[in-house]
Parts: C-alpha cells; structure tokens; sequence
C-alpha cells in the first residue's frame, strides 16, 4: 500500500501562517489601524480562530502586499 499523506494544519504548517502580530510589526500599524482596515475590507484576508485569535495565510499576506505596490506604481 501506498504512503498516506496528511493534509496540512496550522500545527504542520506553522510558517505559512501568521499571527496578527507579526503582521502589526511588519506593517508598523496599531490594532486599532488594522480593525478599521478590517471594518472597511482593506485588510489581507485573515482567519478567526476558535480561541479568538486571528492568523493571516502568508500567501495571502504577500498577495495583498502586491496588489497595493500595483495600485501605487
């Protein structure tokens, strides 16, 4: 029989993941920015976990960053 793969969770794929932190650090924004952005749909997609913390795919992340250096080149 062949191998059985698993899918990928947050766990396994940690670095592919973010916490809002790093991505408030990385921006040099406040919560407070980052929930307005949010409110108003300007803000990288991001997923609300269980425990109510939010994470943001990286993919997702560096996506949105692209699309706003598009927009200002």
């Amino acid at each position: 029989p062949g191998l059985k793969t698993r899918k990928p969770t947050m766990a396994t794929t940690s670095s592919t993941w973010l916490k809002l932190k790093e991505v408030l650090d990385e921006l040099n924004i406040s919560r407070t920015t980052f929930d307005l952005w949010k409110t108003d749909g300007r803000a990288p997609r991001c997923y609300k976990l269980p425990n109510g913390q939010y994470r943001i795919r990286r993919i997702d992340f560096e996506a949105w960053i692209n699309d706003l250096e598009s927009v200002v080149l």
